[in-house]
């Protein structure tokens, strides 16, 4: 019994604790994914950086497209689920199990992001500070607050940044 507890306390807190620093996992869908990789606009071989990549649906996406994709996933279930899905991919993606707040991100034509609102304003600012620009950010459902749209496509925001 006891490492029924064990399990779910792992569980709670793979899943619960990234709403301390991220979003919880919701599946990206499928229209919000093609609209995503539409408003990026990247060329093959470009790179797109995901903030929080879940079950790998997008970074799935965007290799099929000839992208290559880099993805950051704090729940540790959800990297390796990510990392089982794109292995076939693996020349293209790759997955890396962390919290992209905390480390250097790598450099990418686009980033796609679906964080809460409360993460948004803190995502604007890390990405004026990225040395990779021109960067665009495409943001799945939220908006950064104050910030002019370039354009929309589905519930998904694309913002330029130069």
């Amino acid at each position: 019994m006891i490492f029924v507890y064990i399990g779910v306390a792992l569980l709670a807190i793979c899943f619960g604790g990234v709403l301390l620093v991220g979003a919880p996992y919701l599946p990206t869908l499928s229209p919000q994914v093609t609209a995503a990789l539409t408003l990026a606009k990247l060329k093959p071989g470009e790179t797109l950086l995901e903030l929080g990549c879940g079950d790998g649906k997008v970074l799935i996406a965007a290799a099929r497209a000839g992208y290559n994709a880099v993805g950051y996933e704090l729940n540790p279930i959800m990297a390796l689920i990510a990392w089982a899905r794109t292995r076939r991919y693996k020349k293209q993606v790759r997955v890396v199990c962390g919290d992209f707040w905390q480390t250097d991100w790598p450099q990418s034509a686009a980033i796609f992001a679906f964080l809460l609102p409360r993460y948004m304003d803190k995502l604007d600012k890390r990405i004026l500070q990225y040395n990779h620009k021109p960067v665009k950010l495409v943001s799945f459902a939220f908006k950064i607050p104050e910030k002019k749209i370039n354009s929309e496509l589905a519930g998904v925001f694309l913002y330029n940044y130069r």
